[in-house]
């Protein structure tokens, strides 16, 4: 027989221990393509301003050029300005890098990826991963953007070979922004196309992970004895926990005031205090053999036994062990303990 298959969707359980390992959604392809098109919309808005800040560091750097001297203390001045002009380009990048995979899976921080696995050692699971359906996808993905990019750039950069003799005649500074503008446009529209494979591959991603957490009838019922505990020894438990009750209950007959009942089938113990209770409480009942118990004890302690089968039935469905009786049955039990108290010589 097969193994069997994996039908059921995870349970919150399964989803939780995989997020702790790293196990998320996740494409690859929308961080980079994200940071392709923030790089891009940075260069937009500061263009001209990084172009100015450029031409005048080469113009310093080269003035200085004769001079060994000067040209060390320029070749600092250099790095601070490229780092200055740059550290804002890297903040954006970082932003938008931890935003792409926040947005897909929300904060994660795990170290469970980094851990040592022998399994990655073994070669033939290197192997097997060689041919695995992820490759497979890898590859067409791949496959996928090379055309995309040669779709797009093609029609572009065979639109601009035309004005080849008419470009290189503009002045140096027109030449740069021509360039950046027909990069600009062709990395603009890759970005939007790859934006889109992104999302596609998001999906298809997010599918095959619910797909690989799905588990089998026996692993979500193994996973309900962990949570809840075996059936069988929740079963112990209750039986246990009966036993004790039943035990601390018939601790409580010899206390009682009176047993009512039915006369054979069920037996109600009552007590009344007046200093504590304001009505009288039902401190053990049973039927059948429990309700047997209860009358050999009451005889055995001396308490008094009086059959009333109305009674006894309406306590026995009516009041839980330990409650006091309810209003409707005040009057038929001041009449049984009356009569009680009467027997006894006690004033009712």
């Amino acid at each position: 027989m097969g193994a069997e298959e994996r039908t059921e969707e995870a349970t919150p359980r399964r989803r939780e221990e995989a997020r702790k390992k790293g196990q998320v959604a996740r494409t690859k392809e929308l961080p980079s393509t994200l940071l392709l098109l923030s790089t891009l919309l940075f260069f937009y808005l500061t263009g001209k301003y990084f172009y100015s800040t450029l031409r005048a560091v080469f113009v310093y750097f080269l003035s200085n050029a004769h001079d060994s001297e000067a040209f060390r203390g320029s070749f600092y001045v250099v790095l601070y300005v490229l780092a200055k002009v740059l550290f804002p380009l890297f903040l954006l990048l970082v932003a938008i890098g931890m935003f792409s995979y926040v947005i897909q899976f929300g904060f994660l921080f795990t170290m469970e990826p980094l851990s040592f696995k022998w399994d990655r050692l073994n070669p033939f699971e290197g192997i097997k991963n060689l041919f695995s359906k992820r490759i497979f996808v890898e590859l067409f993905k791949a496959f996928l953007k090379m055309v995309i990019v040669l779709a797009v750039a093609y029609p572009i950069l065979k639109s601009q070979a035309f004005k080849a003799n008419e470009i290189f005649e503009y002045p140096v500074n027109s030449l740069f922004f021509y360039f950046l503008k027909v990069s600009g446009a062709l990395i603009f529209k890759l970005g939007l196309l790859f934006l889109f494979i992104s999302l596609l591959d998001y999906g298809y991603q997010r599918w095959e992970h619910e797909q690989s957490l799905k588990m089998t009838r026996q692993e979500v019922k193994e996973e309900l004895k962990q949570q809840e505990g075996d059936p069988l020894v929740k079963s112990r438990i209750r039986r246990i926990q009966r036993e004790l009750a039943r035990k601390r209950m018939m601790q409580e007959v010899p206390k009682a005031d009176v047993v009512i009942t039915n006369p054979v089938e069920i037996a109600v113990a009552l007590k009344y205090d007046e200093d504590r209770m304001e009505a009288p409480m039902v401190v053990a009942k049973g039927a059948g053999e429990l309700a047997k118990r209860i009358r050999e004890i009451a005889r055995k302690h001396g308490v008094p036994i009086v059959e009333n089968r109305p009674l006894a039935r309406m306590l026995y469905k009516m009041v839980e062990v330990g409650e006091e009786i309810p209003e409707a049955l005040y009057r038929a039990v001041a009449e049984v303990l009356a009569f009680v108290y009467k027997m006894r010589g006690r004033t009712a």
